[in-house]
């Protein structure tokens, strides 16, 4: 078995690509196992949580990549108003889903919740099957993590 401790830099592209296949939730913690498609074994014992195309090692005959798993997710197009954007935000963050932001549009897993909700105040989505990587800064956006108990002066 392999023991990773953290992502290596890029190199060897002339070697082939061995994808180690894992699902968003494994991907977020720090210790963990997984098998490689060619059968290769490797533990994780990391300082902090691998990304979806981190290097974990390199062979002489292959270098193994992290290839996060495709999930349900709802596709949210951003090519509104400002004041539907702003619905859009409202929408989402009351229900308190992660978010991944794009350019054009807005990913969010996919929940009935969120769906009746979009529905209901008439916001166009659709279900997709995607890399769904939500924003890990999203709690410490504003320098401060979110709660509904604002004791804070403002």
């Amino acid at each position: 078995m392999h023991l990773v401790q953290a992502p290596l830099p890029a190199s060897e592209a002339h070697l082939p690509e061995v994808a180690i296949r894992v699902d968003r939730q494994k991907l977020a913690k720090r210790r963990w196992r997984a098998s490689a498609e060619d059968g290769t074994d490797f533990g994780f014992e990391l300082e902090a949580p691998l990304s979806h195309g981190d290097v974990a090692a390199v062979t002489d005959a292959a270098r193994y990549i992290i290839r996060q798993a495709p999930e349900p997710v709802l596709e949210i197009p951003l090519d509104v108003a400002p004041d539907a954007a702003a619905v859009i935000g409202w929408a989402v963050g009351n229900l308190h889903f992660a978010i991944e932001a794009q350019a054009t549009r807005l990913l969010a897993p996919d929940d009935t919740g969120l769906r009746q909700s979009l529905d209901r105040l008439g916001i166009h989505y659709h279900a997709a099957s995607e890399v769904f990587q939500p924003h890990r800064f999203a709690g410490s956006l504003l320098g401060h993590g979110h709660g509904h108990g604002h004791s804070h002066p403002h």
